[in-house]
């Protein structure tokens, strides 16, 4: 019943910033947790960022300082900005929205982000 389109991604240079968009068509008010995760090739999906709704953001060990994950209500979109890019940030990421046992969750079509030595 919810639909995610993501924006934002692209190439940049090694210790470029790029900010990931992850629109929702309904309201994201309800949410009991969001994140992104990312598939580089020839590796498995992992969680790069994740913010549980009046809580806490967790972060992979590989982004923590330079990923910044977060959310506006207002406009239904989460983000993902991310600074100090590296080589070995490139992969495909994908947004990720969970309502809950009642509201279900939700995954974004997947964005690449390639980041150029």
């Amino acid at each position: 019943q919810v639909q995610l389109v993501e924006s934002g991604g692209g190439l940049v240079r090694a210790g470029g910033s790029l900010r990931l968009s992850c629109a929702a068509s309904g309201s994201i008010s309800s949410i009991k947790s969001m994140g992104w995760y990312r598939q580089a090739p020839e590796k498995q999906r992992e969680l790069a960022a994740k913010i549980i709704k009046g809580g806490p953001t967790n972060y992979a060990d590989s982004v923590k300082g330079r990923f910044t994950i977060s959310g506006d209500n207002a406009k239904n979109t989460l983000y993902l900005q991310m600074d100090s890019l590296k080589p070995e940030d490139t992969a495909v990421y994908y947004c990720y929205l969970d309502f809950g046992y009642y509201g279900g969750s939700y995954w974004g079509q997947g964005i690449q982000v390639t980041v150029s030595s």
